[in-house]
């Protein structure tokens, strides 16, 4: 089963200094039909203008992940982490039983960037955070899985049975992806625009794919990413 999520029907906030797209509920944006897709609680589609971003906040029991598409995103946490990602980088954080973070854009140019939380296989796991600076060449035409469970092989691992991965396809390339049974997979076209099956995707556009494989061409150049989990 595939369902398009067209971007111009998600929720949106403009503060300013941000402006965010939300896939799922999330602050002032709330739809009862539209709280999570299996455990993927939010992903938010962020522009944040330079040298500003989230001041120091909580976060406790959940996974987030953040995949920073342009601009440079600086982190700095309550465990006394601090680093600076780029475009294709990825920071993440097991919040578990509580963490303070902020999320800065020190650059004068735009950030661009995905945040998003998975809901943990249990509450109270021990913080931890970590960045991995991956490299773009490695997912170009190519799946490249950036985050797993704990017994996966990404170089980043959560507390939860899911699978990240990412990919730069070029103009009129094709390639599949499986979704077996009792799995499903939730699809963001990042940049570009593309043929999934008979589904046609826009930039920003979102795809569920539940127990079905897809055949992805790309109509330009383009950018996914896919989050892959258990059946809900």
């Amino acid at each position: 089963m595939l369902r398009k999520i067209d971007h111009k029907e998600m929720g949106k906030k403009d503060f300013g200094w941000l402006k965010a797209t939300y896939h799922f509920s999330f602050g002032d944006y709330y739809n009862p039909d539209n709280i999570n897709f299996g455990v993927l609680r939010v992903l938010n589609d962020d522009v944040i203008k330079g040298n500003t971003g989230f001041d120091t906040h909580p976060h406790k029991d959940m996974e987030i992940i953040t995949y920073v598409i342009e601009g440079q995103l600086t982190h700095e946490d309550s465990m006394g982490n601090k680093g600076k990602i780029g475009r294709g980088q990825v920071q993440y954080m097991s919040a578990g039983t509580g963490v303070y973070h902020s999320e800065h854009n020190l650059e004068d140019e735009a950030i661009r960037s995905l945040q998003i939380w998975i809901t943990p296989d249990r509450k109270g796991h021990e913080p931890n955070y970590g960045d991995y600076k991956f490299d773009w060449e490695k997912r170009k035409n190519t799946w490249l899985n950036i985050v797993s469970s704990k017994t996966g092989e990404a170089p980043i691992k959560i507390n939860q049975d899911a699978n990240f991965y990412v990919l730069e396809l070029d103009e009129e390339k094709e390639i599949d992806f499986v979704v077996n049974s009792n799995r499903q997979a939730y699809l963001v076209q990042i940049e570009g625009s593309s043929q999934i099956n008979s589904v046609k995707l826009n930039e920003r556009d979102a795809l569920e794919i539940i127990e079905e494989d897809i055949i992805i061409k790309a109509e330009e150049t383009s950018h996914f990413i896919i989050i892959e989990m258990e059946k809900s």
